[in-house]
């Protein structure tokens, strides 16, 4: 067996292990009405569900792509494997929401394992032109997996009765247990022999205090008042902040802010005492790194948050089946493919800085046209085509810009490198599901109030509908029936505002995104420009 055949076999293990890990982060989508049906779960904790996954995830990337690193960046992506299966199996047998949120922020440990170090072993193995195919495979991967998870968790909740959900975390056993012996045999070991100095202890507490306090925020400044204290009263355990006054929020987001800062003072001052440091910030004076990081953010701040709505639209709002409305979502994945096979015939015909340029505008348009054709009237085949488009868009932005972000980047930083823009991604991606949730349950609350000021609700439906609609997160539209054909119209109609809303902040982030590409290029290719000028 050859060392080309073998690098190339373990490239497939290799994508295989970020499908467990990218697949889980968006299989959720699509089994959140069965989820929220057995565990009772309100609106609050299926963002928590979804966000305390994503927010581990973003927080530990850069403590990970530092300790890979330095004690081999293989045995810690076999590690965060093991950890990640250990924790899909929990969630799967899961009986409440304390359950399934513990066993979701210990996947998000394991899997924020695995991202950095997969692409750093990507970047260790691969030289040259088959680095950007290497490249293209795992980003290519990432865009097709993110919609693929939808589709599997559809057909597992739909086919295997009410609780069929749980195997959508059950099928990562033995699916885990096949990538680490192929991870094992077919991948070699990849590490920084010269490195100097203990892992950044210091750096890694001050980092997760700064993205824990900063989604947090995000995520609960409906729940507990944005700037002072509302009717809900924040509490862990006997801690119960005040029931009035300055809400926790702005506490959380001001210790967010101070502990950037102090994230920045304490880096520098150990670089300047030349100890190891958990970020390099010189990285960011590599232009295509900084600029290729800020369009990573911005564009996953809109690339993944509206997906969170689309299912729950489909399946509250027009009925269809878990199984159905993952196949809708498969027009995405079917676009994220054709554009991996677009972006094949078209290397070396086209930069990798164009391709994510149209990919960027292509997801912008997609999302501004499902925010369009999200009305009261709209069926599922008019999402589909925008869908297609918005999957094109993914599979041309996210095969390249990987590549785009790290064509500068020395060997000896590839591990900080790898981490710190999987970090970006990922805290743009925790928080476009942060404020575009907020957005749509804020914009459901409010249509569905004024929605109801004209209708006649019975004496039957004494509850509080807005709040119903809302924390179940559309749920209990199906059941207003009972309330009155024009009571489930109102709700509908209402959720179907929220939607629209928060697609068109999101279709925001990406037209931003897509101007800020507008900074990237790397080194080589400005030399170029230099020369033919």
């Amino acid at each position: 067996m050859t060392k080309t055949r073998n690098r190339w076999i373990g490239l497939v293990f290799i994508s295989m292990a970020i499908s467990l890990v990218i697949i889980d982060g968006t299989i959720v989508n699509t089994i959140f009405p069965k989820v929220i049906e057995t565990l009772k779960l309100t609106s609050t904790q299926i963002q928590w569900v979804q966000e305390s996954y994503v927010l581990i995830f973003a927080s530990l990337l850069l403590v990970w792509g530092s300790v890979a690193d330095r004690i081999g960046r293989r045995r810690l992506l076999i590690i965060g494997i093991l950890i990640f299966v250990a924790a899909s199996v929990w969630a799967g047998f899961s009986v409440d929401a304390n359950g399934m949120i513990l066993a979701r922020i210990l996947q998000g440990i394991g899997g924020s394992m695995v991202l950095p170090t997969t692409l750093s072993l990507v970047n260790a193995n691969f030289q040259g032109k088959e680095r950007g195919i290497a490249f293209a495979v795992w980003g290519a991967t990432i865009g097709g997996m993110v919609a693929v998870g939808p589709v599997l968790g559809g057909w597992l909740a739909t086919s295997f009765g009410d609780e069929g959900w749980r195997w959508a975390f059950n099928i990562n056993l033995p699916l885990g247990l096949l990538v680490v012996a192929g991870l094992a045999y077919w991948v070699a070991e990849s590490k920084q022999d010269h490195r100097e100095g203990g892992i950044d202890v210091v750096g890694a507490g001050i980092s997760v205090v700064m993205f824990l306090t900063l989604v947090f925020g995000l995520i609960e400044g409906r729940v507990y008042g944005w700037w002072l204290v509302n009717q809900n009263q924040f509490a862990i355990g006997d801690f119960k902040w005040a029931t009035e006054g300055i809400s926790i929020i702005p506490i959380s987001l001001a210790i967010s802010a101070l502990s950037f800062t102090a994230f920045v003072l304490w880096e520098r001052a150990r670089d300047r005492a030349h100890k190891n440091v958990l970020l390099d910030l010189d990285l960011f004076r590599i232009r295509s790194f900084r600029n290729g990081s800020i369009a990573a953010l911005i564009i996953s701040m809109g690339e993944f948050g509206i997906l969170f709505a689309i299912p729950l639209w489909l399946q509250n709002v027009q009925g269809l089946s878990p199984i159905d409305s993952g196949l809708v979502l498969l027009w995405l994945a079917g676009g994220a493919f054709v554009a991996s096979g677009i972006s094949g015939g078209l290397s070396g015909k086209i930069s990798p800085v164009t391709a994510v340029r149209a990919g960027a505008i292509l997801e912008t348009l997609a999302v501004a046209g499902i925010a369009l054709v999200a009305t009261p009237t709209a069926t599922w085949g008019s999402f589909a085509p925008f869908l297609f488009v918005y999957g094109l868009g993914i599979g041309m932005a996210t095969a390249q810009l990987t590549g785009v972000i790290m064509v500068d980047v020395p060997m000896e930083k590839a591990g900080q490198g790898s981490g710190s823009q999987s970090t970006v991604r990922q805290i743009g991606s925790a928080l476009g599901i942060a404020v575009l949730g907020t957005l749509l349950f804020s914009i459901t609350t409010s249509s569905v109030t004024d929605n109801l000021k004209n209708t006649t609700v019975p004496p039957n439906c004494t509850f509080e509908l807005p709040d119903a609609v809302v924390d179940s997160a559309g749920g209990v539209i199906p059941a207003l029936e009972m309330c009155g054909k024009d009571v489930q119209t109102a709700a509908a109609n209402g959720f179907t505002s929220g939607v629209s809303g928060s697609a068109w902040a999101a279709a925001g982030f990406l037209a931003l995104g897509a101007i800020s590409t507008l900074g990237l290029g790397s080194a080589a290719e400005r030399k170029k420009k230099a020369k033919k000028a």
